[in-house]
């Protein structure tokens, strides 16, 4: 076993946010202390407002903590300027919104390859990492498409295309399901399932106790708080459009 294998993939303590706005001060997060090993698959749950999107955007490198600290694989990031984060990032986090993010007159193959373009080590193996992620999804007869013709589940396809295409040690999915419908909400979660089997570690933000339960373990969220952190004893498992209990 190597010495990053001896540590957990995230660790926070008393990691805290306070937001400035001209005077007004607000507390979207206090004082998360947790830590997620190497392959897990963990929810982030709680209604809006609780803090959840802001600790995701944290533990993403997509923002600062105001207070606490955190350690991405044993390396405190508090310290790191921002050109080190992007390149983090870049490398190693994979993320999935809702919103899908896609270029609107870009090629799917185009929009798939944008992260290998920001790639620091380039190694001209972008085809072949492209058409193997789009592979993955199901989405490579897609390539020549744009965005703009595909369904709401193809896109999220894609955008999970995208985020594992520099093949990231953590992949964030930030309401992957909220924009489709319910058919092709579990055909993501069944590919947000087969990614963890295979030993990516998933991270899902939402406020859907129906999606949460996908995961294998809950941090739910109130004002700011994690309030409870307990593993899914009845986990629900995506199947081809069947949903086994």
């Amino acid at each position: 076993m190597n010495e990053e294998e001896n540590f957990p993939l995230i660790k926070t303590q008393n990691l805290s946010k306070t937001y400035d706005n001209e005077g007004v001060k607000t507390r979207a997060l206090r004082s998360a202390s947790f830590s997620i090993e190497k392959g897990e698959f963990v929810t982030i749950m709680g209604p809006s407002g609780s803090g959840k999107s802001t600790l995701m955007h944290i533990l993403g490198l997509l923002d600062r903590s105001s207070a606490g600290k955190y350690f991405f694989e044993n390396q405190d990031v508090s310290t790191f300027d921002d050109d080190v984060l992007a390149g983090i990032r870049n490398e190693k986090i994979g993320f999935v919104f809702q919103a899908f993010n896609l270029l609107p007159r870009t090629s799917i193959y185009e929009n798939v390859e944008l992260p290998l373009l920001y790639d620091q080590n380039p190694d001209n193996n972008n085809s072949k990492k492209v058409m193997a992620a789009l592979h993955w999804v199901g989405m490579e007869y897609r390539k020549d498409y744009f965005s703009n013709q595909l369904s709401g589940g193809e896109k999220q396809k894609v955008a999970i295309a995208r985020a594992l295409v520099n093949s990231p040690n953590i992949i964030f999915a930030d309401e992957p399901t909220g924009n489709l419908d319910s058919v092709s909400g579990l055909q993501i979660m069944k590919i947000l399932q087969k990614l963890n089997n295979e030993g990516h570690t998933i991270i899902l933000v939402t406020h859907e106790t129906f999606t949460a339960e996908h995961a294998k373990r809950i941090l739910q969220m109130k004002d700011g708080q994690i309030v409870s952190d307990e593993p899914i004893k009845n986990r629900r498992i995506a199947h081809d459009g069947e949903l086994l209990k």
